[in-house]
């Protein structure tokens, strides 16, 4: 009976999301959110918001277990993600690179900026953001190096270096490392009025990415999504697979119990909306990534509660 009400704990926190990315979708469909919108929203959300919740999520208390927990999490989501691209390479190689391209990212790379920093915060609490903040560091390093490749482009050390999630844990990291700001040991602190437009825009990090990708979402041709079998095949490895490693592989270590469950969570959530802005720029199937993050998405609200009370189970959270 526990295990049950902790799923409809989590699940409502997730439907919560959901009824946000409704009020996108519905705007969508009615005319009143339109593409070129949605593109400035996604603007808004990727170089301003991200940044500013980068920075934000990093002011907490320095301590070296701190420290030492923020490393183990990192390691922890790097491998488990790698060991999740390993998996998904002997699928769809018949496929052409048009469509094989968005099919194998979006198996591989999950919403954990868009969609698994606002579902780590709202289940595991604000001071879990910072485990978000430190795997956007090892995703965009691996998103902008083999996902560039997997889509058919080039990797480059500028865009895996300078882009907004790096930049924004630049800043976090060397304020929670340098200690400036500081008015006691192992804390800092921007000035009020800087600190309050940063909280305010970092507060923007659940309704605003929610809303785009719901606006997303009503642009995809779902009944076509229901019936292409290989939609089937990617939720298998991105809302199954992916997240069952973590679970698995990371519990002989005995990680931190918030590190554990946010690792977990974060291999849990549906493709990246990366998938689709790549597939875009690369010239690839764009109709295909839509009906791919959109399927995906939706099936996401039973698998991923579940995972999250199973990690909140296995850790001692729950």
């Amino acid at each position: 009976m526990e295990f049950i009400g902790n799923f409809f704990v989590v699940a409502s926190q997730v439907v919560t999301l959901f009824l946000l990315i409704g009020v996108g979708f519905v705007l969508a469909k009615l005319g009143a959110l339109r593409p070129d919108g949605v593109s400035q929203m996604s603007i808004l959300a990727l170089y301003v918001v991200t940044p500013c919740i980068m920075i934000r999520s990093f002011e907490t208390e320095r301590t070296p277990e701190m420290l030492q927990i923020l490393l183990g999490f990192f390691v922890a989501y790097a491998v488990c993600t790698i060991l999740g691209i390993l998996v998904v390479q002997p699928f769809f190689r018949r496929e052409p690179l048009d469509q094989r391209g968005p099919l194998k990212f979006g198996s591989s790379y999950g919403n954990n900026g868009f969609m698994g920093l606002p579902l780590v915060i709202s289940v595991l609490g604000p001071e879990a953001a910072i485990f978000g903040t430190v795997s956007a560091v090892a995703f965009n390093l691996l998103l902008w190096t083999q996902g560039l490749k997997t889509m058919g482009g080039r990797m480059g050390p500028r865009a895996v270096l300078v882009n907004p999630a790096t930049v924004g844990t630049a800043v976090g990291l060397t304020l929670f490392l340098t200690g400036w700001w500081q008015p006691s040991p192992g804390h800092f602190y921007l000035p009020s009025t800087i600190n309050n437009a940063i909280s305010f825009l970092a507060d923007l990090n659940t309704p605003l990415p929610m809303i785009v990708l719901g606006a997303q979402m009503a642009g995809a041709d779902m009944k076509a999504s229901l019936t292409d079998r290989r939609l089937y095949v990617a939720a298998a490895l991105r809302l199954v697979v992916a997240p069952l490693i973590a679970l698995v592989a990371l519990l002989p270590f005995h990680l931190d119990p918030m590190a554990y469950c946010a690792c977990v969570i974060l291999c849990a959530v549906p493709p990246a909306g990366a998938t689709g802005m790549l597939a875009q720029r690369m010239g690839r199937d764009t109709a295909l990534s839509a009906q791919l993050i959109s399927v995906l998405t939706l099936m996401s609200v039973v698998t991923l509660p579940l995972f999250a009370v199973l990690a909140q189970s296995l850790s001692g959270l729950a």
